[in-house]
């Protein structure tokens, strides 16, 4: 649904985004993350037709973006950071006027917007200026005007950002859903335990290049090695660990408690329970320690593609 190949983006002698390549199937959504500046609403403003590439080339649902700009944003539903609403129209007003660009009855837009409207918990706000709406409600309506014409791939910048709680909640499920329908999504966020949530792959974009790039298993694997593990027993280690050396690779260490990295978990784990037993200790508990996204990023960012 969304293809890039060697995709860029020269503004004069400044480099925005460098030979970038995406293959994001139909009904998978892709967090593309990275920090302020390297090339995320570049990509998505090129994705949409709305900047010419100067290198390579890139598809969404089948059309080129720089030979078919028009079935491009027929095919897609875009939300900015800034959504760009016209504040003396009402709510209703608004999304009439661009169901009537993308040759929707107003009726229908009008039955589509209340019930969005309604969904979002701002039932009764349709009939007021936008420009008495908070930034989360103008926020909210972005999204729905993204979603009026029922597009096939959604291109989201920041869609939760100046959201209280439940209303990032309520936008969080509906992208869940929409990418439940077969939609293919990109999300551009700095929230990172959202992409953890809701992201099928992650692409990691610094200084214009894409870094690294895969699902989160994948990436953890990839950054951070073999998954780590704790166990704690019923005692005091009391020095014993140099006994486990043989079996694993022991990296932190307290009074009843270790973690350690193996190869070959299924196969090692159950001998070190033996191992503990055979030396007097019990085994209360043994899990793998979280790994987050925020580790994933953190690494990527502060010592990758320099």
């Amino acid at each position: 649904m969304i293809e890039a190949e060697n995709l860029g983006k020269m503004f004069e002698s400044f480099t925005a985004v460098h030979h970038l390549s995406l293959n994001v199937p139909a009904g998978q959504l892709l967090a593309l993350l990275g920090p302020n500046g390297a090339g995320k609403t570049t990509t998505v403003r090129m994705l949409s037709s709305i900047l010419k590439p100067t290198t390579g080339w890139a598809k969404v649902n089948g059309y080129d973006v720089v030979q078919q700009p028009d079935q491009v944003r027929r095919a897609i539903g875009m939300l900015t950071e800034q959504p760009g609403l016209y504040s003396r129209m009402n709510g209703l007003e608004y999304l009439e006027f661009y169901g009537r660009l993308y040759n929707l009855p107003d009726k229908e837009t009008r039955a589509k917007g209340k019930a969005m409207f309604e969904r979002f918990y701002m039932g009764g706000a349709e009939e007021r200026r936008l420009g008495t709406y908070s930034k989360g409600m103008r926020q909210k309506v972005g999204l729905i005007r993204a979603m009026l014409h029922d597009p096939a791939v959604l291109l989201l910048d920041e869609p939760t950002s100046a959201m209280d709680p439940h209303s990032a909640k309520l936008v969080r499920d509906a992208i869940i859903e929409l990418r439940n329908d077969r939609r293919t999504i990109i999300l551009c966020t700095h929230n990172l335990a959202e992409a953890e949530l809701l992201a099928d792959k992650i692409a990691i974009i610094k200084q214009g290049k894409i870094v690294a790039q895969g699902t989160f298993a994948e990436l953890k694997q990839q950054l951070l090695g073999q998954p780590q593990l704790e166990v704690r027993v019923d005692k005091p280690l009391n020095g014993q660990v140099k006994e486990l050396d043989y079996l694993v690779t022991v990296e932190w260490v307290r009074e009843d408690t270790i973690r350690y990295r193996a190869d070959n978990p299924d196969t090692t784990n159950p001998q070190l329970v033996r191992c503990l037993h055979n030396l007097g200790l019990g085994v209360i508990s043994l899990q793998e320690v979280s790994q987050s996204l925020e580790q994933v990023y953190l690494r990527v960012i502060e010592e990758i593609g320099d």
